[in-house]
């Protein structure tokens, strides 16, 4: 009898010894794919990626480098997957599916983006940065850095900037080579409220409209024009419905890429810091990219069939005189301390 009582007591020993092993084997597990900011976790991560612009547009080329230092640098852990031409909706319903956990990321314009981060909407003022450098600086400087932050509390995080370039006008109405020309025009403009007061301060009828519904609403003459960069229109072929373009550069445009925050968060410390620096290392590819393309653009345009105007020096100080009631009208909606640390960044920068 004692000898099978010793028998069942090593027994229950060693089932013991086994239970616990599995279960410090599963603790150990646990550890290493969670989010501690080691690099144990092999758990695969999609981040989709909408865009309105097409696959030959250079942002899109630039969304290719994220896609590829990410997956390069996470061993595929993360992958990125690429949805252009407004597959995912317009750049308002991406931006909301990022604040509801539905996209991963988006590259949108920052006019959009100032909807959540008003001091945004000072890199829309008309004829703010007279050159791309000044632009850049201005961007990747202080000013750049504090307004991206602020989408942080609307469950944003912003990772870099990308460029669209400077706008201009065209339409399928009449020469533009004057503010007198634009009396009437019906132009669509961006859903954000600076760019409707600035072309309305011009003379023209400003239309919001979604970027998706641009081609459409110019074919079929709703609208008389609209204003883009040359790759925009160029890419997305609207030169075969608009018959001038003006070269106002009335706005530099730059782009934002940007992700959720909830997955953002969801990541290790060393996935953030990939994320963070492959969208730096794209964003400055794309717009080397952009600056080399952009004459290509404009030759596009021009062999389409769109003559093309270049203001004279006096018609473009026009421009600029007849907009600047647009700096007071938002001072308030920017900040007045945003506005004058802007502006104050931007004469630095020259």
């Amino acid at each position: 009898m004692m000898k099978k009582n010793g028998f069942i007591l090593l027994a229950f020993i060693l089932l013991s010894g086994i239970l616990a092993a599995c279960s410090d084997g599963n603790s150990s597990n646990t550890e290493a794919s969670g989010d501690s900011g080691g690099s144990g976790s092999s758990a695969e991560k999609v981040i989709k990626l909408g865009s309105v612009n097409n696959e030959q547009h250079t942002l899109f080329k630039g969304y290719e480098k994220f896609k590829e230092i990410v997956e390069e640098k996470t061993d595929g852990n993360i992958t990125v997957e690429i949805y252009p031409n407004g597959q995912l909706g317009d750049d308002r319903a991406m931006i909301e599916g990022l604040q509801f956990g539905t996209l991963e990321a988006v590259g949108v314009s920052t006019s959009m983006l100032a909807n959540w981060a008003p001091p945004m909407l000072a890199y829309d003022l008309p004829f703010a940065f007279p050159d791309a450098d000044t632009a850049y600086q201005v961007l990747d400087g202080p000013y750049g850095e504090k307004v991206g932050k602020l989408l942080e509390d609307e469950g944003l995080v912003f990772l870099a900037y990308f460029e669209n370039g400077f706008r201009q006008l065209t339409n399928n109405t009449r020469e533009v080579s004057s503010v007198e020309d634009i009396e009437g025009l019906k132009i669509r403009v961006m859903q954000t409220p600076v760019h409707i007061e600035t072309w309305s301060t011009l003379g023209a009828s400003p239309t919001p409209m979604a970027y998706t519904e641009l081609f459409t609403a110019m074919q079929q003459g709703v609208i008389d024009g609209q204003e883009n960069p040359y790759g925009n229109t160029a890419m997305d072929r609207f030169y075969e419905v608009q018959e001038y373009m003006t070269v106002t550069n009335h706005v530099y445009n730059p782009m934002g890429l940007v992700i959720s925050k909830t997955f953002f968060d969801g990541l290790t410390e060393e996935e953030q810091q990939i994320v963070l620096d492959a969208a730096d290392e794209a964003g400055e590819h794309q717009r080397q990219l952009n600056q080399e393309e952009d004459q290509n653009y404009k030759q596009m345009i021009i062999d389409g069939g769109t003559k093309i105007t270049e203001l004279t020096p006096e018609a473009q100080a026009e421009f600029v005189e007849t907009v600047q009631g647009v700096y007071d009208e938002f001072a308030d909606e920017i900040g007045q301390e945003y506005l004058d640390e802007f502006l104050a960044e931007v004469e630095n920068a020259q």
